[in-house]
Parts: C-alpha cells; structure tokens; sequence
C-alpha cells in the first residue's frame, strides 16, 4: 500500500494588503503519495504558488492542517520547519538561484554546510550529484560560465545533495528553451523512476504532460485533481529534436 507523503486537510491561506484581506487559498484538501510526480497548474493569482510555498514549510497556514510524512507541521516553529527543508526537501527555482561567485561544486556543497555535514564528505557527495546530472566536467565553472540547462542541473544537484523525500520543481522550465526543457523533464522523470515525489507547478501545458497526475488552482481552490491519461516520455522525444551544443565557455 503506497504512503501518503503529503496530506493537507482544509488549507486555508490569508494575507493583509493594508485593510484588505486576500483569500489565496480556500480550503484545500489534496493528498499525494510517495513516489508520485504532480503537476500543479492555474493562472498567475489561482493559489498555486502559495501552495508550494505551504508544501516546502516556506509558510504556515491561516487555518487547516498539512501533515507531511504523517506530522502535523502546521504549526511548527521556524527552526524546526527549517530543519524539514534542509532535511526532507529539495527546492529548484525558474531562475536557478546559484550564487555567482561559487563554483558548480561549491553551489552543490551549499545545503551540506548547514546540516553540519563533515567537511570530508561534502566535496564527494557534491560531486557524485553533479555527476548524476551529466555535469561532472564542469565541476569548477561558475554559474556564468554555464548555459541556462547547465544551471538549471546544477540547481537539480543541490537539491539532491541531501536525499530529500520531496522536490519541489518552481516553473523550472520557465528560461530555458526547447530542447532544455525536454532534457529537464528526462532528468526529472528519472528521479521518479528513482522513487523521489516531484510537485512541479507550471503554467505550461506541454510541461505538465510529463507527470502523472494534474492538479488545477482557480481562485485559491483546487478544481480539477486528474490523472495525466499518457505521461510524455521526455527522453523518446528527446531522440526526435534537434541536437544542440550547449555553451562552453
């Protein structure tokens, strides 16, 4: 029987704009197992951001409950919130967010000096997960001398550097091209071939294809929570694309 990874139960999610109230979420209740790859979609304002925010302990929710691996966590301290995400969850952003003046490696090496890893296991754990995503060669180039899929799978690294239990995949598509993106979404597909749950929020159709399940935000509710009905197998299309040479620089 599959675990239930992510519960939550209710979600309500409130801000103050000055002495107006704004309702980004309105009651959502989802439940995804462990090993799923979730697709979440709506429009710019539907919730869905918000949502991640909740999912990766970024925030904590006005009213409702989130359990993750079965604790309730909807009312944590910031510590121990933090402890969950450096511990349990890997983040990728649409804009990468590498430090400039930090190597590939060093960029990989980051979560592992806050958990208090030993400084001789960092360097070979960060480079076993750059090698994990194809980058292996380009261990001491600075951000500014990779292209954008380059960062982007460095970006992937430092999110498994940890071994987290969830992904969490922000618009990771969002600056790259075509065939980028294809090749983020194998790489992605593998790892949950692995056994890693990914929730990725795009805006994106055609990315959203390539997971197993859907979920659709309007006006802060959940409206539609479906089974892709034939995930795209991102590395068959691959072999159909044009190959491109990538920068290196």
């Amino acid at each position: 029987m599959a675990t239930v990874l992510i519960e939550t139960q209710g979600i309500v999610k409130d801000y103050r704009m000055g002495s107006h109230r704004v309702h980004a979420l309105r009651g959502v209740s989802v439940r995804i197992q462990a090993g799923e790859f979730v697709a979440v979609m709506g429009p710019s304002g539907s919730g869905k951001s918000t949502f991640m925010n909740l999912l990766g302990c970024l925030d904590t929710p006005t009213a409702g409950r989130y359990l993750f691996e079965g604790e309730d966590i909807s009312n944590l301290s910031g510590d121990r919130l933090a402890r969950i995400r450096n511990k349990k969850i890997g983040f990728v952003f649409q804009t990468f967010n590498l430090l400039p003046r930090m190597s590939a490696l060093e960029n990989v090496e980051l979560p592992l000096l806050y958990n208090g890893a030993a400084p001789r296991e960092r360097r070979p754990r960060a480079r076993a997960r750059l090698e994990a995503v194809g980058l292996a060669d380009r261990a001491h180039h600075l951000p500014a001398q990779l292209s954008g899929g380059q960062q982007q799978r460095v970006a992937i690294a430092r999110a498994l550097i940890n071994e987290p239990a969830l992904i969490l995949a922000d618009e990771p598509t969002g600056n790259l091209d075509t065939r980028t993106s294809v090749e983020i979404m194998a790489l992605f597909q593998g790892l949950n071939r692995n056994g890693i749950t990914i929730v990725l929020v795009t805006h994106e159709a055609d990315i959203a294809a390539y997971a197993g399940r859907a979920l659709t935000f309007r006006d802060g509710r959940v409206i539609k929570d479906e089974p892709v009905p034939a995930p795209r197998e991102a590395r068959v299309l691959l072999a159909s694309l044009p190959a491109e040479d990538e920068e290196d620089t």
